[in-house]
């Protein structure tokens, strides 16, 4: 049976981004904190940072469903501490992507060394708590007890591996609110199935305030995500695979971001994802070589005969995270639906 009031409270997350996105545009711009729109002709100038927005969103929506559990409708329950270690990690990455973007992207911002390190910093309330499950079914081998080597390392390792994959797939507007609406959406649905509708309605709180920020963020984008909602949305992918013991079909969900990876390699890592605006408002390849998911999506479209824009491109990118998504729930279908 539908609760409309959890209804009514997921949609706060999605009008409060919605409605302050305007204000913080405004403000970001006077204290020049803006950035430039890589992927246009004309040089253009967008506010940045309005992850944090997002972010804030997210942690408002979250507290009114601790307020309603705590006073009405006790859906949480054991569950709580979980629920706290879960927001005080996402808080933390928030943070460390907010810095990050303060310091300035073009500028280098943290050091890899230093942002990895506040990352692992980060995993504490979850390794704290013990959370997650220990044992791994291995193939040909069967379950194995992994201990406090899960606890201790695969936890803290899992949290900055997503933080940061999440951030490379990235440089065209709303392709990362979009693609965490995406991932974030689809682990909602496996954690309602397994039994842990607490985790999914918590994750579906972030999906309505990315719903709220891609209005602002979709080409042309007002507003730039940052590293504010890059690292945070990342971590809340771990963080909910973790404590909902979904590993395996989170990871295989983001393999749109392991074949960007491997791309990134290919160019030392120093290759830029942008495309090469032209006056007619296309992109072409900003290389001689891919380097990105990016520059595959405009060569895709180049040899349909297709205008190669820069929507097109995110949309495409989209459409394979969804067939990803669906090919993974396919396979994973006996332990989600079974």
């Amino acid at each position: 049976m539908i609760d409309f009031f959890i209804v009514i409270i997921l949609f706060v997350g999605f009008l409060i981004s919605l409605g302050f996105m305007p204000a913080w545009i405004k403000k970001a711009k006077q204290i020049g904190l803006k950035w430039k729109d890589m992927n246009k002709y004309e040089e253009r100038f967008v506010a940045g940072s309005g992850g944090i927005i997002v972010v804030l969103s997210f942690f408002t929506s979250v507290f009114l469903l601790v307020g309603y559990s705590a006073f009405f409708r006790n859906f949480f329950g054991e569950e709580l501490l979980k629920l706290f270690a879960l927001l005080t990690t996402i808080i933390f990455l928030a943070g460390i992507g907010f810095i990050d973007d303060l310091m300035g992207w073009m500028e280098g911002g943290i050091s890899k060394k230093t942002k990895i390190l506040l990352i692992l910093i980060s995993a504490i309330p979850l390794v704290a708590i013990n959370v997650g499950k220990s044992v791994v079914s291995m193939p040909f081998v069967g379950p194995i007890e992994l201990g406090l080597f899960y606890v201790l390392v695969l936890i803290p390792m899992g949290i900055v591996g997503s933080s940061t994959i999440f951030n490379i797939l990235a440089g065209f507007n709303g392709l990362e609110a979009g693609q965490g609406i995406l991932i974030l959406s689809s682990l909602s649905l496996v954690a309602f199935a397994i039994g842990s509708p607490w985790l999914s309605i918590v994750v579906l709180c972030m999906v309505l305030s990315l719903l709220g920020f891609l209005i602002y963020n979709f080409s042309p984008a007002k507003v730039f995500p940052g590293d504010s909602l890059t690292i945070a949305v990342g971590g809340l992918i771990a963080v909910t695979a973790i404590i909902g013991n979904f590993e395996k079909i989170a990871v295989f969900f983001m393999i749109p971001y392991f074949l960007e990876a491997g791309l990134k390699i290919r160019g030392k890592l120093k290759k830029q994802s942008f495309g090469k605006p032209n006056q007619d408002g296309s992109l072409g390849l900003l290389y001689g070589k891919i380097y990105s998911l990016n520059h595959l999506a405009i060569l895709f479209m180049k040899k349909l005969g297709v205008k190669s824009t820069e929507r097109r491109a995110v949309i495409m990118i989209w459409i394979f995270q969804i067939i990803v998504i669906l090919v993974g729930l396919l396979i994973f279908r006996g332990g989600i639906f079974g």
